[in-house]
């Protein structure tokens, strides 16, 4: 019998199946605030049958912001949010929501500063100097974790994912790759995980005052030569299970450097340069097959290095990472994993996980992973190629040719 239609506690809140919307960004924000359209979106998610559906990418403060159709969890949106989870919880379904920090990716005009990050130099993916923290901002932004919880509690989500993967600000600190500095927070691995440790500190405080789950995004490799590997990344992932969180997801992959790591499949780079501002446009269009390595996607594409993590570690394990299938979700679950994430899949059709339960094994999301909807996905929302009507002839002759 699947584990798959069974329901799970995952800390205080009872979800009605193993399924989890991942947040993956959605790109449907307004001057850092909710939307309409980001709301139909979830909501038609959560009638789709998931068990919990999670926003994307909520930013801890103006600094940690990459995009103006980003969220920024401030107390400004907690009347627009609280009518997303709303009607999300009319539909049957739990609330989530990711917090993070951008870190080094984003720009002057959208954080409002110079870029921060662990340490100085410059990001050739948002082609911007980058400035090291000061020890008064890292214990603020710690702080500024706690404080996101507080907010998205009372926004009426039932769980916070803290992102502490793909290249972002704690996976900066995380990172031999990006973490230079010279004091208390760099060098050793020790050093290297107090930021993450400062910011563990405060939400899980947090969640634990408003009765909220809490769950961690986590790197299990960052995808290159001299980015972590997954036996440092298991001493990480130990640290995180001592804070008793309610899961850990298991992801990979670093976006400023090795960004289909954590995806897979080939980049349509035409599409992307489409929709890339006019000044990226023929710098994607031409540099992109050279600057970007291509992971070639598979279903369950990171199942055999998350059963390692599975070995060594006793807490509650979310599997995410290339599901399009009942097959692949129950071998994912039969592995050991409490639950299970998934974006594509409903990216291209919301009613997915219903699919699955009216129908038999062999039960298939009709993406075929040929990523038009991450080549779009920071210009405009992201959406399925499945579901747009009179594309340009060149992007449906590119998504035609690719495998």
């Amino acid at each position: 019998m699947s584990k798959l239609f069974t329901p799970y506690q995952l800390g205080p809140v009872t979800l009605r199946n193993r399924t989890i919307r991942s947040a993956a960004f959605e790109s449907m924000g307004k001057d850092f605030g909710p939307t309409q359209e980001l709301k139909d979106y979830h909501v038609a998610v959560a009638r789709g049958g998931v068990g919990m559906t999670t926003l994307a990418y909520a930013a801890v403060s103006r600094s940690g912001l990459s995009f103006n159709k980003q969220l920024w969890l401030r107390p400004q949106i907690v009347p627009a949010l609280h009518d997303i989870t709303d009607a999300i919880h009319n539909e049957g379904a739990a609330t989530g929501i990711q917090i993070g920090h951008c870190g080094n990716m984003t720009h002057y005009t959208t954080a409002g500063q110079i870029p921060i990050g662990a340490s100085s130099g410059f990001n050739l993916y948002a082609y911007t100097p980058v400035r090291a923290m000061r020890k008064d901002e890292i214990e603020n932004i710690a702080k500024d974790f706690g404080r996101a919880v507080h907010t998205a509690h009372a926004a009426g989500f039932d769980s916070v994912e803290v992102h502490a993967g793909h290249g972002y600000l704690i996976s900066q600190f995380l990172s031999p790759y990006t973490n230079h500095r010279k004091d208390e927070y760099g060098g050793s691995l020790e050093n290297r995980m107090r930021f993450m440790r400062m910011c563990l500190d405060e939400a899980v405080n947090a969640a634990r005052q408003d009765n909220m789950a809490l769950v961690v995004k986590h790197n299990m490799y960052d995808g290159f030569k001299g980015g972590i590997e997954i036996p440092e990344s298991i001493e990480i992932a130990k640290v995180i299970e001592s804070y008793g969180v309610d899961g850990i997801v298991l992801s990979g992959g670093f976006v400023s450097k090795a960004p289909m790591a954590v995806m897979r499949g080939l980049i349509p780079t035409y599409t992307m340069s489409y929709y890339s501002p006019l000044w990226l446009r023929y710098f994607v269009r031409w540099c992109g097959p050279m600057m970007i390595k291509q992971f070639p996607f598979q279903e369950c594409y990171f199942l055999e290095d998350a059963k390692k993590f599975r070995a060594a570690l006793k807490s509650p394990l979310i599997y995410v990472g290339g599901l399009v299938s009942r097959e692949g979700i129950d071998k994912a679950l039969d592995a050991g994993f409490e639950m299970v994430q998934m974006a594509r899949a409903l990216v291209n059709d919301p009613s997915f996980v219903n699919k699955l339960r009216e129908g038999d094994a062999t039960t298939r999301s009709g993406c075929d992973h040929r990523n038009y909807c991450i080549a779009r996905m920071y210009s405009k929302d992201m959406k399925c190629c499945h579901n747009c009507e009179n594309l340009p002839r060149k992007i449906r002759e590119e998504l035609a040719k690719l495998p």
